[in-house]
């Protein structure tokens, strides 16, 4: 497997979309049969990488996040940690990726920052977690869903107690810049990540294009302040796939996958190397991104 390190600030990337999606489709409606589902019917996670896989991503992503203790209790598969872990990769290697992300979602535990005990727990959540992986073959970790500065904080100290592997970091963020949870901002996110390890700094966002492609020059100019070179990714989140939408709209800006096309070039120029278009995003949308920027480097300053 290639080392996704040697490519960073080079050739553009794509992501493929969540597995969720298309296990929701097939009828795996909770997140406790979706992760069972990599135990007791790996086939069917199978065939969703298969369709991923025609349409060209550089990236594939491990079939669930919830790799955390607590997500684990949460899943009723406490004690089950190890054996997650090795079906997800395994089954992902059926798709023989030219890169692997390991996802690694928001642990859910309360936090209260002011708190070095709580502080502490959750870091060691996410440290447990990458600790799973460890002698494993992957790229990087996948930080993604990520809501509060405070929670992505520990989950990068916590993986970095453990791995020196490369970490890709995600937060929701809305057009104006202000994360999902409405505490705190894209631009403290940012300095977060490039302070406490990332490598790759990404945002996950509902926005039209030009509202995301404004939030890549954000964190260029953050990232700049800082004195830090890290990557960009971009997440664009599908709302509703309507085939009787006739353009985009504020609450709906990607409800085709032609919509795809005109955001991976915006991005680019913006500063961005890897792409990914999520929520109900079918092959269809990783496809677009693919071939949108098919033999393209990274857009040169």
């Amino acid at each position: 497997m290639a080392d996704i390190a040697l490519r960073f600030g080079k050739d553009m990337l794509v992501v493929s979309s969540p597995a969720e999606g298309a296990l929701r489709r097939a009828g795996l409606t909770s997140a406790r049969d979706q992760a069972l589902a990599l135990m007791v019917e790996p086939e069917t996670i199978e065939e969703a990488y298969r369709l991923e896989a025609v349409a060209g991503p550089q990236c594939f992503t491990t079939a669930t996040g919830a790799f955390t203790p607590a997500r684990l209790v949460a899943l009723g598969m406490e004690g089950k940690g190890e054996a997650l872990a090795e079906a997800a990769l395994a089954v992902l290697a059926e798709a023989n990726p030219q890169h692997t992300l390991v996802v690694i979602e928001p642990c859910g535990l309360p936090l209260d920052p002011s708190s070095k005990s709580s502080l502490v727990e959750n870091r060691d959540q996410y440290a447990r977690a990458a600790q799973l992986f460890d002698g494993a073959t992957f790229d990087a970790f996948l930080l993604d869903g990520f809501t509060t500065t405070d929670d992505l904080k520990c989950a990068l100290m916590g993986i970095r107690k453990v791995s020196d592997a490369p970490i890709v970091a995600s937060v929701d963020v809305q057009g104006d810049g202000m994360l999902a949870s409405g505490r705190g901002t894209w631009r403290e996110a940012v300095e977060v990540m490039a302070e406490f390890g990332a490598a790759v700094a990404g945002f996950s966002t509902l926005a039209p294009v030009a509202e995301a492609a404004t939030l890549a020059l954000q964190a260029r100019d953050a990232l700049a302040e800082a004195g830090a070179n890290l990557c960009l990714m971009a997440t664009l989140q599908v709302f509703e796939r309507d085939a009787k939408q006739q353009g985009p709209t504020a609450e709906n800006p990607y409800y085709s996958p032609d919509t795809m096309m005109e955001a991976a070039l915006r991005l680019r120029a913006s500063g961005v190397q890897f792409l990914r278009a999520a929520g109900q995003a079918t092959p269809a949308y990783t496809g677009v991104l693919a071939a949108a920027v098919a033999g393209l480097d990274v857009a040169a300053d």
